[in-house]
């Protein structure tokens, strides 16, 4: 995301707004759920594709899980949205604050949502069966704290005004901030926005970071924060590049400033990303982050090129994945 933003489960959880784009958006098991999704699968047509939000929101992260609800950060105060997909209908579950930030959102299978925290620099955990946060993390490295995605039993944050990248446990432990710097053919740029999303690789080995103002992928080893050129084929690259989603081998790239989605082929273990199509829809207004559910990509649209005032309106959106 940008500022102006598996290996699969924890033994309980792992991108949509959410995984395989699994981390981000892990569907509960059992009969029940298993329920729930067929009859969202067949109703989902007639569902909302527009959401308004509150004017002077500035949303910039979103992320599902199997409520069907999702979930949008607001990049004014750090306030969290609730939305349901349904119906439209949204509410505030976590008030901001002055100074408050929130960019990248992921959920987990057990209704913990891992916040990035922007300009403020901070990491926060809600219980979105409580709406009462966990646990708050303050990393030293002064930066931009933008995106976040779930691998192994890990939280995975990049830092957009640094090379390096924050982890935290999943679950309800609440020590273990690590900092892992970003090496090998990593290149940060001397001010401003460097890495922005981060997904995970389809063998489940490493992490994809996009790397906005040069416009291009890398894959990191999230052992040793090495960093290798993604090849990227037919397209030239991916210039402000902001939100990531991957469904299996596919990885969907929003490019804000764009008010477009480009759509690469992967191979398993992400060393090269071919180019298949691109989506774009006349409601894009700057969008950041996407996440999904069933065969549509839901984005919030940011509208960095309006300037914010408390009466500006916002909006998420979904789109199908086709």
């Amino acid at each position: 995301m940008s500022q102006t933003p598996s290996l699969p489960s924890l033994p309980s959880r792992r991108s949509v707004l959410g995984g395989a784009v699994a981390a981000t958006f892990a569907l509960g098991a059992g009969t029940a759920t298993a329920t729930t999704a067929a009859a969202a699968e067949r109703t989902r047509p007639s569902w909302p594709t527009d959401f308004p939000l509150p004017n002077g929101f500035r949303p910039e992260g979103i992320a599902i899980g199997s409520g069907p609800y999702a979930y949008m950060g607001s990049l004014a105060d750090g306030s969290i949205r609730r939305a349901d997909l349904r119906t439209g209908e949204g509410r505030t579950v976590l008030a901001g604050a002055t100074g408050g930030a929130a960019t990248g959102l992921k959920l987990d299978r057990d209704g913990l949502l891992y916040i990035s925290g922007g300009v403020s620099g901070s990491i926060r955990v809600l219980d979105t069966r409580t709406n009462r946060l966990t646990a708050t993390y303050q990393p030293t490295t002064a930066g931009f704290v933008n995106d976040v995605i779930l691998y192994g039993d890990r939280a995975w944050f990049t830092n957009s005004h640094a090379p390096v990248l924050y982890t935290i446990p999943r679950g309800k432990k609440k020590d273990g901030l690590r900092s892992v710097p970003l090496g090998g053919e990593w290149e940060q740029a001397p001010t401003g926005i460097s890495a922005n999303g981060i997904e995970t690789t389809p063998d489940g080995r490493a992490l994809i970071i996009v790397n906005s103002p040069i416009g291009k992928l890398f894959r990191v080893d999230p052992k040793t924060g090495h960093a290798t050129n993604i090849t990227l084929k037919g397209a030239a690259d991916v210039v402000n590049g902001d939100g990531l989603v991957r469904v299996g081998n596919t990885l969907y790239v929003v490019q804000n400033r764009l008010n477009l989605i480009t759509v690469f082929d992967l191979d398993a273990g992400a060393r090269t990303a071919t180019l298949r199509r691109s989506i774009t829809d006349p409601r894009f207004d700057v969008p950041t982050t996407a996440a999904r559910l069933g065969k549509r990509l839901y984005l919030v649209n940011a509208r960095f090129t309006t300037p914010p005032t408390p009466e500006t309106t916002y909006n998420a959106v979904a789109v199908p994945l086709r």
